[in-house]
């Protein structure tokens, strides 16, 4: 072999070499675009978008612990467990205790009717409550609103516009516990009209909801219960009637004022409520609300039935025909709120309550509450004061 031919070879076999590499080349694959969480600021702080939709979502919620004590709101003449397993029947008092975790989620997005949105909360409670005469432990989980709304019009489950249209009552933790002011758990059919120039009204057609009930019936009117009978949901509707309820409110810098009427179709009584609210200075808020319902005097209170507020009626919740409740907040710094509620019904059933809201850090809110209740009707004796005490902790997310 001459020096012209082993040139050649090697020269060749370099390009079949270099030719070989070059078709089993590694190909490096650039990475996929990174698609980050974007946040939606059209609805408020909380939301974001849900990736690759231009739906917003808001996940929160709340984790509560009440400790509560004293005639009022404790748990009252419970049974002695030891003395009970000994042969001796023995009460005592002690607390009424509720740990809850309470998950809210909000999903909302922009359509040609408008707002589109979808809401459920779901409460799950663990609870001190005595059962037979003896304390006990009970879980229970609940769907405390679940709805669908579109533009104004919403439906689904939640509570009565009858209750809400007016903010409930004070901000004290126990606003109803002698005067209720309304009914809660319904479903609901709703329409709300929202006006530029603060004004604003609703109407919904309501299901109803009510405990089981034992009551007397007065059948001749002669004043004396001549029948006792018993009614499971009291005030759920029957027919093809629903409950019906309607509000008008005006909101301004100064506070606002706002009316809900309702027809309860169960038991043909109607209800109604006003309510006017004040700010009287940049740290003080006032409130009072006046309600009046219809009560039919053939259900009487005898013999140890009867119903309990002077006659049935879903959305007058309150002893007798009529009731009053007035409050303030007295706004001390950005951590700290005093907030005070009274409230009187024509049964001459009375509370008062009082609380300091402070925020320890923020999300967690401790709140002691004090309240007094009475009764002032001398036929039903001298007996049914009573004081109560609670402490509330709460972080919110």
């Amino acid at each position: 072999m001459n020096i012209k031919s082993l040139l050649l070879g090697s020269a060749a076999a370099l390009v079949a070499v270099s030719g070989a590499r070059a078709a089993d080349a590694v190909v490096i694959a650039e990475p996929e675009p990174m698609e980050y969480v974007r946040v939606c600021d059209v609805y408020g702080t909380g939301f974001f978008y849900i990736p690759g939709t231009e739906t917003c979502l808001r996940i929160s919620g709340y984790v509560r612990y009440d400790i509560r004590v004293g005639d009022a709101i404790g748990n009252q003449d419970v049974i002695d467990k030891k003395d009970f397993a000994e042969g001796e029947l023995e009460e005592n008092d002690t607390y009424e205790k509720r740990a809850r975790f309470d998950l809210r989620v909000d999903a909302r997005s922009e359509t040609e009717l408008g707002t589109l949105r979808g809401y459920g909360e779901i409460r799950y409670n663990f609870n001190t409550a005595v059962n037979g005469g003896f304390t006990d432990n009970e879980s229970a989980i609940d769907v405390n609103h679940v709805y669908i709304e579109l533009g104004g019009f919403r439906i689904g489950k939640t509570d009565s516009l009858f209750t809400t249209w007016t903010g409930y009552a004070g901000a004290v933790i126990l606003d109803d516990i002698a005067v209720g002011y309304g009914p809660f758990d319904t479903h609901q059919i709703a329409y709300t009209w929202t006006g530029a120039n603060g004004f604003s009204a609703a109407i919904a057609l309501e299901m109803g909801d009510g405990d089981d009930e034992a009551f007397g019936i007065d059948t001749d009117g002669d004043g004396v219960v001549d029948a006792v009978s018993s009614i499971s949901d009291i005030y759920t509707v029957d027919s093809y009637v629903p409950h019906v309820t309607g509000g008008v409110a005006y909101t301004a810098a100064w506070g606002g004022v706002s009316a809900v009427v309702g027809y309860d179709s169960v038991w043909e009584e109607w209800a109604a409520k006003a309510r006017l609210d004040v700010n009287a200075t940049e740290q003080l808020a006032l409130f009072v609300m006046a309600g009046y319902a219809s009560k039919d005097d053939d259900f009487v209170d005898a013999g140890g039935f009867g119903f309990v507020n002077g006659g049935p009626n879903y959305y007058g919740s309150w002893g007798g025909d009529w009731a009053v409740w007035g409050g303030a907040t007295y706004t001390v710094s950005e951590k700290t709120k005093i907030n005070a509620q009274l409230a009187y019904d024509e049964a001459e059933n009375f509370s008062a309550g009082l609380n300091v809201a402070y925020e320890l850090v923020p999300g967690l809110v401790i709140t002691p509450e004090i309240v007094y209740v009475d009764n002032f009707d001398d036929d039903l004796g001298d007996d049914n004061d009573a004081f109560g005490g609670m402490v509330r902790f709460q972080r919110t997310f």
